[in-house]
């Protein structure tokens, strides 16, 4: 997705060794139009699921925005896995235990399971994608409901950590808007 790219080029800055910070445009002030574009752009690339995805699955709080966008281009509802328990969720939920790269911390995730079941088919969203803990935390809670893992779409992956390359090779379908195979002089190489 080119203007991504472009405004991955432009805008983001890196803090060596591996970290890309995109929040002026993607998730701490975000570019409505990119997202739009980016919802658009998931639509296209999981066209074939078309009919067949009934939810989009994110994690709080950057993949919200953009799994709502997405949604939209489906016409189907958004369900996000909330860091830490609490009363809204209550006792009977789906749960996990993700690493966050960002954060350096392990924290559990809650779904309910009132609103994800066997019948559903399922499409993950998220904004980020370096050693794919939250993407593996959300596929544990998709198969912990029996319901159907349709793909992953991510919008900015970090190509040269392991995590989308080790779920591929497990046979889940990712898709990717920007790859950063590395970065050179303060510049990202796609």
């Amino acid at each position: 997705m080119e203007y991504l790219k472009k405004c991955i080029e432009e805008n983001a800055t890196f803090i060596p060794p591996d970290v890309i910070k995109v929040d002026m445009f993607l998730n701490h002030m975000i570019d409505v139009d990119l997202l739009n574009k980016i919802g658009k752009e998931f639509c296209s690339r999981f066209s074939d699921k078309q009919g067949k995805i009934n939810k989009i699955l994110t994690i709080e709080a950057s993949g919200i925005g953009i799994a709502c966008v997405t949604a939209q281009y489906f016409s189907v509802p958004v369900l996000f896995a909330k860091k830490g328990q609490n009363k809204n969720v209550g006792a009977n939920t789906y749960s996990t235990s993700i690493f966050s790269f960002t954060k350096n911390k392990s924290f559990e995730v809650f779904v309910s399971k009132d609103y994800l079941g066997p019948e559903d088919h399922v499409l993950i969203i998220d904004d980020f994608l370096a050693n794919g803990e939250a993407v593996r935390g959300l596929i544990n809670i998709v198969e912990q409901a029996g319901a159907t893992l349709e793909g992953v779409g991510i919008v900015v992956e970090k190509g040269f950590q392991n995590g989308g390359a080790q779920l591929r090779s497990d046979g889940v379908r990712v898709e990717s808007l920007a790859i950063i195979k590395g970065i050179e002089n303060g510049r990202p190489i796609f």
